[in-house]
Formats: structure tokens, C-alpha cells, sequence
């Protein structure tokens, strides 16, 4: 019989207890690792998990190594108690659900339990156990933040020896940390499988992320400007572009025509942004491409920041922190594979899952 509520757990011992009762009893274990502030796009990933497992643990745990020593670790959402409401509307719709499992664990661990010897850190070269996954942790997000990577790959690390899953689940929009995972999962012989799960968006398109919150209502909708390029790029595609140059090109008739819109207005109505980077890459490892080849298709990606609002109106709706700060986001669009028959396949996980 399913639990109709969930073990809140902060202990590894006792989160090793529960795991062992469920390895005696064969149940199928999945793990949802989210650094709180959960969203549609973290439900989702929830959700697929307690479709294929007995039982599901949900980690919520702002980890501090991934913070580059400027970044935006101490205004990070921490929005526990709302989070832990989410979670329980769940078990009760899984309640009413004989497919599907239950969320049975949230796990909340302490820096102190997750880091026991050394005090994390954020420096490049800063001591401590950690977990590097190379070239791909220097790519792309790791190029713009060095030490993301190595720390998310040292937290999942963690994460999953303490709760030994069979299934993990992560979300498509952070298309490079499911490669820098699996790559990680791969040799190290952990035994879990990951599960890549689409990417959950707004209503007007943006990628949900939880720095949203960040977003008032000005920036929100200047901020579908990066998933409507890269959108223009995926026709280019379609209509036989393959050179790099060419869907750039595409990329940039959509991106710099927004920034030149936005330019033009006065400050008390514009929304301005900044590329960080774009990535045209293949989707086997990441690597950059001059051509893409169509039978294998590519993955395009990038970063974008929107800028602090610089005139805010009286009576405007902002974000969290009043649009006073630039927020950094991801996205990312898979080209799918044409066949030669020029069939596109439209399965964007054929070569991530």
C-alpha cells in the first residue's frame, strides 16, 4: 500500500535505512536531484519518475560548489515550505493512481552532512573532493563558469551514492549537464540510469527555469527572444541550411532585430539583453560544428542575459528583487535528424536517452 505521505528526511543514515527496507523489499527506487524552488518543469520530471518507479526520492539542496565566487548563490530562491506543498499534491494525485508509484522521500540534506571534511568552495583552484569530467565540464557553460560543472558532477556524485537509485531524471533544458551525467554515470560504473525529460515551458515559450521569478513582466516577455531564434534556425534547417554560418545567420536575423527594437524605445519601456554564448554542436558529443551533417542533426544551445530594467514605472508588475539584477538563462533546440528521404525525426531525446 502506498504511504500517503512522504518521509521528510535531513539525515544520510536514515535516508540509508529507508533505501535498504526498499532494496530488501525489490522496489524499483528513481531520484529527482532539484535545488528547490520547484517549478512546472520540476514537477514533470517528478512525475515521469513515479509513472516508472516503486518509490521516488526528491533531493532539495541549493549546492554551494557550483556557484562561480561571484554568482548568485545567496539570493538563489529558497522557497522550502511551498516546495514541500507541491510534493504532497502529488502523493495525493498518486494516491488516486494504481499506475503509477509515490513519492515516498524528500531529502534535505545540510552543507555540513554533504560536505563533512572541508569547507566547500567556489575557487578554481580551491581544495576538496571533487569530481571533474573533461573536455565537456570546460565547454560551452563551462567555458562562462568554470567550476558549474565540477560542481554539480561532485553533488550528483553524492546524491547518488547515498541514495543509490535505479532511474535518475533530469530535465532537457540543461542539455549539457544530462551529457556532463551521463558521461559521469558511464565511467564511473554507477549503477543508475538517466532519463533525459523534454523541457517544460511558459505559456509565451520561455524555458521554465526557477530564475524566472526574477522577471517582471517586461523582461518575461523580451526573454522569448532567445527560443525564437533559435526556432528561426530550426526552419533554416529545415529548408536545407547546414552550414554554420547560414543558421547563425538565422539565429541572428531574429535576435539582433529584438535588440535593435528594444534600443529604440525609451528606457521607461525597454527590456535590454546581452548573448553570452551560442552553440552549434553535435549531438553525440557536444563538440562544435562548421556543418551539420542532416542524418545526424545537431544541437543548438547558448546562454542570454537580460539586463536590469532601467527605468521601472510606478505600477509595474517586476520580479523578485525589482528587475534591479541581470539574470542569466539557457536554452536550447534540437535539430532534429532528416532522413533521405527528408523525413525529420521528431524524437529530440533519440541520442540522449
Amino acid at each position: 500500500m502506498k504511504p500517503r505521505v512522504f518521509n521528510h528526511v535531513n539525515n544520510i543514515s536514515r535516508l540509508r535505512e529507508l533505501r535498504k527496507e526498499e532494496w530488501h523489499a525489490g522496489l524499483r527506487v528513481g531520484f529527482v536531484p532539484t535545488m528547490g524552488a520547484l517549478h512546472e518543469g520540476h514537477i514533470t520530471l517528478i512525475r515521469q519518475a513515479v509513472k516508472e518507479n516503486n518509490n521516488v526520492v526528491v533531493s532539495i539542496y541549493v549546492n554551494p560548489t557550483q556557484f562561480g565566487v561571484n554568482e548568485d548563490l545567496s539570493s538563489y530562491p529558497k522557497t522550502l515550505e511551498s516546495d514541500l506543498e507541491q510534493i504532497r499534491r502529488i502523493c495525493l494525485e498518486c494516491l488516486k493512481d494504481s499506475s503509477v508509484g509515490q513519492v515516498t522521500t524528500v531529502f534535505t540534506p545540510t552543507t555540513d552532512a554533504m560536505y563533512p571534511n572541508l569547507k566547500p568552495t567556489s575557487e578554481i583552484e580551491g581544495h576538496g573532493s571533487f569530481v571533474t569530467i573533461t573536455p565537456l565540464a570546460s565547454m560551452l557553460e563551462g567555458a562562462s563558469r568554470p567550476v558549474f560543472f565540477r560542481g554539480v558532477a561532485t553533488v550528483c556524485m553524492k546524491l547518488f551514492n547515498i541514495v543509490q537509485p535505479d532511474n535518475v531524471y533530469f530535465g532537457q533544458k540543461d542539455v549539457q549537464q544530462t551529457y556532463v551525467i551521463r558521461r559521469m554515470v558511464e565511467d564511473f560504473h554507477l549503477n543508475t540510469q538517466v532519463h533525459v525529460v523534454p523541457t517544460v515551458r511558459e505559456s509565451n515559450g520561455l524555458a521554465m527555469s526557477s530564475r524566472n521569478v526574477y522577471l517582471g513582466e517586461r523582461r518575461l516577455a523580451v526573454a522569448t527572444v532567445f527560443i525564437r531564434s533559435l526556432q528561426e534556425a530550426e526552419q533554416a534547417f529545415k529548408r536545407g541550411k547546414h552550414r554554420r554560418l547560414d543558421l547563425l545567420d538565422a539565429f541572428n536575423k531574429v535576435f539582433v532585430s529584438e535588440q535593435e527594437k528594444q534600443r529604440a524605445l525609451p528606457k521607461s519601456r525597454r527590456a535590454m539583453f546581452d548573448v553570452d554564448y551560442i552553440s552549434l554542436a553535435d549531438p553525440r558529443d557536444l563538440t562544435e560544428l562548421d556543418q551539420v551533417r542532416p542524418e545526424i542533426g545537431a544541437i543548438m544551445s547558448g546562454a542570454f542575459k537580460m539586463m536590469p530594467i532601467e527605468d521601472p514605472q510606478d505600477g509595474e508588475k517586476t520580479g523578485l528583487g525589482g528587475d534591479k539584477t541581470t539574470v542569466r538563462l539557457i536554452d536550447n533546440l534540437r535539430l532534429n535528424p532528416i532522413s533521405p528521404s527528408g523525413v525529420q525525426h521528431s524524437n529530440v531525446l533519440s541520442d540522449l536517452d
